[in-house]
């Protein structure tokens, strides 16, 4: 491995430094001191001349073995950012352009005992502008991204993570550097290049089978011969074949069959909240006349995916949902983005604690969005683990990319190394070609004359169908692929794999953003077949904003707020959003009213998401004029790069915001969810257990003056569908207050769960019957906590002299997450239980905690 300390230089040498591979440009600045941390308030402008100078990384090694005992020796980098020269020994061994492919250099003839190599980046930012400035052809759109981004141009033109030009929710760090392993492999005859692992299920024989690939590259001059043993020990299962390798690079592959006492035995992975996620270990031997063994250790998971696409009774169109052994599984999660601008940051750590927050969240599945990076082996080995299922994106977003034949050469390498990579992950479900483009055109987001939109068509059919597609169909035959994200799917396909309206509720997914309604009317939401992309904007705490900024920063309306907003309108949408339901803070100390409105920013964005999500869950058994049966809702976005307002539920480090809280409880497996139309109150159901229930509603009813319920209404024997959402409960909202004792929809509130005998739980949901501005009664609160420390938890014991709204606990910077937070407190009473992420006490927990609650806000 030539992993460790390189040198690194700057174009003209003014600044030459000790840098660590894999790693950036910026990484090594900062840690060497030569730079302060790149989010610190406006550095991301003032650092624009790193990503504008053309870097060399350079080191010096020592061959560790005999060079003349070996027919081939590679040089082998796997991921290089992205466009360098690689030397050896002052000779040009090729050049790179593709952040998302593995290269390997013969350097058989140019080795020797002690060697220099080098790797000279040429700017990002130059490069794209060159390679769109030299594309005669026609425009490629958009060139470049809105000013509020303060980003680069034409990303579009070089294959690297998108958003390091820029985004919506982060900043411009077009970075350079060897971000993944890079080494030296030497081999006589052959050497095993990918190894994968893929399971299907034959419904003639129900039977398991495997399909074992591996690819190899043969340098002997003939034929090789020999043996390979695959063996799955658990299952009794060994086969023996015998294979020939051809000279050159080709694969091999065997079918396993499952032993057949076994096969019924095989324990399946299931998504998580559906079963365990069981693998099991696989041993693969090759043996060779020419006298070398390779054993390769492994590990299989047996599981199957439909994306089902048929009619439904009583509705045009087609349905989109997925099956995972047979099973329909609502799809409930969010999108994933680039944990940080500096991927050599993003460590296991930081990716465990990500997916494991989805996890807690009751999530399911996560889409790993086309705009970042396929993400490190070690997120999918964890997915894989905790069950979380992948709708994996290819690295394209919101434009329009060219198709001369370079590029394309460029993509197909890219496609086949990341599908010859990952496919053996149960976790991935789906290989999605873009995010956004064929709405891009469809909607004709670059404004491009009707004229020449036939060759905009062209090139998108090129690039995704006949050159993306069709390796993914070649390299993997165990998993479905869409075109795009939004689709029509079929429907799409039919009409020449480009929709008149990609978000058609009736086929595929949909992406729904609108920040001018109310987004606590349901009907503004779009009954869709499922919806892969909806959200709202929040601030991250205050916590998080100080380790970037100064006490100037913090008011809402300061330069630092505005600047790191990159979403055209978003400081004031989120004040618009606020100011429907709640009154805006007044504080006439301005870092109390800028801390103010991030809690109401945090409330607002949890409050929507749980609206809208709880719409998905309850639509998935019905179909309403045609419209209907859900079956998933990813909002849009778990996690953050940076500490920056943004649609994520997980701020950047990992802190959960109150969204993150109300998906573990909108994401419940069994849940009671209310809305109104038309003056009735209707509750439904929403169960993804795999069996009924008979279970008892609860209804409560509170003023908002009084901690003692007005009345209570238990509602025995409800048939809690398996796998289903059931209307359960109906009363006109005038009867409802009637009956409790003359409520009104402003001096009241509905809460509501579902218990069983069996200790079967529901979370409690509530319902507003008015906006919480024009609340009668709510009093401010005397809220306190008393902590108290048990094994490795922290146990909060709060206590609320009134009804507190939203109540949220913080405790600063001590890593953690609570078993609740931002809920509805009706009574005296409630015990929140602290998981902490690193060692803490009761003395620091006490010291750091702020309890706020909606009357907190003045």
């Amino acid at each position: 491995s030539l992993r460790g300390s390189w040198r690194l230089r700057s174009g003209n040498g003014s600044v030459s430094l000790r840098a660590e591979v894999p790693g950036c440009v910026h990484t090594a600045l900062l840690c060497r001191g030569l730079i302060q941390d790149p989010y610190y308030r406006f550095n991301d402008v003032m650092y624009r001349w790193i990503s504008l100078d053309n870097w060399t990384y350079s080191r010096v090694f020592k061959t560790p073995f005999d060079v003349r005992k070996w027919q081939n020796v590679n040089l082998v980098f796997e991921g290089v950012d992205t466009v360098a020269q690689i030397l050896l020994n002052n000779v040009t061994l090729g050049r790179t352009d593709n952040m998302f492919n593995r290269y390997s250099f013969d350097i058989t003839s140019v080795i020797q005992e002690v060697n220099f190599v080098e790797v000279r980046f040429l700017s990002a930012v130059s490069y794209a502008a060159e390679q769109s400035r030299c594309h005669k052809a026609h425009s490629i759109p958009p060139a470049c991204p809105p000013p509020v981004q303060k980003g680069e141009c034409h990303v579009n033109f070089i294959r690297k993570e998108q958003c390091s030009f820029s985004w919506d929710w982060g900043p411009s760090f077009p970075t350079q550097g060897i971000w993944k392993d890079v080494r030296i492999e030497a081999y006589n005859h052959y050497h095993l290049i990918y190894f994968s692992s893929t399971p299907f299920f034959v419904k003639s024989a129900q039977q398991w089978c495997l399909e074992v690939e591996s690819i190899f590259d043969v340098v002997s001059s003939k034929p090789v011969a020999g043996l390979v043993t695959v063996n799955i020990p658990k299952l009794q299962t060994q086969q023996t074949f015998s294979m020939k390798l051809q000279p050159g690079e080709g694969s091999i592959v065997l079918l396993v069959n499952i032993n057949k006492v076994r096969s019924s035995a095989v324990e399946a992975w299931w998504p998580n909240g559906h079963g365990k996620q069981t693998g099991y270990n696989i041993t693969t031997t090759f043996t060779m006349e020419a006298g070398c063994q390779i054993e390769k250790f492994s590990k299989v998971y047996f599981r199957t995916v439909e994306l089902v696409q048929e009619p439904i009774p009583g509705s045009p169109g087609l349905s989109f949902y997925f099956r995972i052994n047979g099973r329909p599984i609502f799809i409930k999660g969010s999108n994933w983005i680039p944990a940080d601008s500096f991927q050599d940051r993003v460590t296991y750590d930081t990716l465990r604690l990500l997916v494991k927050s989805a996890a807690d969240a009751n999530m399911n599945a996560l889409r790993v969005w086309g705009g970042g990076v396929y993400e490190q082996d070690e997120f999918y080995d964890i997915c894989d683990e905790i069950g979380i299922m992948i709708w994996q994106d290819f690295m394209f977003a919101c434009a329009l990319y060219p198709t001369d034949q370079n590029y394309l050469e460029s993509v197909r390498a890219e496609v086949s190394h990341q599908v010859r990579r990952l496919k053996s992950h149960p976790s991935i479900i789906l290989w999605s070609g873009n995010n956004e483009n064929e709405a891009a055109l469809a909607s004709n987001w670059f404004s491009i004359p009707y004229a020449d939109m036939g060759v905009y068509i062209k090139d998108y059919v090129t690039l995704y169908v006949k050159n993306i597609r069709e390796i993914v169909l070649t390299e993997d035959k165990s998993r479905p692929f869409v075109a795009s994200s939004p689709t029509n799917g079929l429907e799409s396909v039919k009409e020449g794999w480009l929709s008149r309206d990609p978000y058609d509720t009736h086929y595929g997914d949909t992406h729904f953003y609108d920040y001018n309604s109310d987004c606590w009317n349901w009907t503004v939401y779009p009954k869709t077949r499922f919806a892969s992309e909806y959200g709202f904007q929040s601030w991250p705490s205050f916590s998080t904003i100080e380790k970037v900024s100064s006490p100037e920063d913090w008011s809402y309306t300061s330069n630092f707020s505005l600047h790191r907003q990159h979403h055209e309108g978003g400081n004031i949408q989120m004040l618009q959003e606020i100011g429907r339901h709640f009154k805006l803070p007044q504080s006439p100390d301005p870092v109390k009213q800028f801390k103010d409105t991030i809690y109401l920013t945090q409330v607002m964005q949890a409050q929507c998401i749980k609206t809208e999500t709880e719409f998905y869950r309850f639509s998935q058994s019905e179909i309403i004029n045609g419209e209907g049966h859900t079956m998933g809702a990813l909002y849009w976005q778990l996690n953050d790069i940076w500490q920056a307002p943004s649609w994520a539920s997980l701020e950047y480090g990992g802190k959960w915001k109150l969204l993150h809280y109300f998906a573990q409880n909108f994401f419940a497996p069994l849940l009671p969810v209310a809305y109104e139309n038309k003056g009735m109150l209707h509750i439904y159901s929403v169960s993804d257990l795999h069996e009924d229930h008979k279970l008892t509603l609860r209804v409560v009813v509170h003023a908002w003056r009084s901690l003692e319920p007005v009345c209570t209404l238990a509602k025995e024997g409800v048939t809690v569908k398996a796998q289903s959402a059931v209307p359960i409960y109906k009363e006109s909202i005038s009867d409802l207050l009637e009956r409790c004792r003359n409520c009104t929809r402003k001096s009241c509130v509905v809460t509501f769960c579902l218990v069983g005998e069996d200790g079967l739980q529901s979370p409690t949901n509530h319902y507003f019957l008015s906006s919480l501005k024009d609340a009668v009664g709510l009093e401010k609160t005397q809220l306190s906590a008393s902590i108290s420390q048990q094994d490795d938890l922290y146990i909060f014991v709060l206590q609320t002299t009134a009804i507190a709204p939203f109540v949220s606990l913080d405790v600063g910077n001590i890593k953690g997450r609570f078993s609740d937070n931002g809920f509805l407190m009706t009574e005296k009473k409630k015990m929140v239980v602290f998981y902490p992420w690193e060692s803490t006490s009761v003395e620091e927990l006490e010291s750091s905690l702020i309890l706020t609650s909606l009357l907190d806000v003045v």
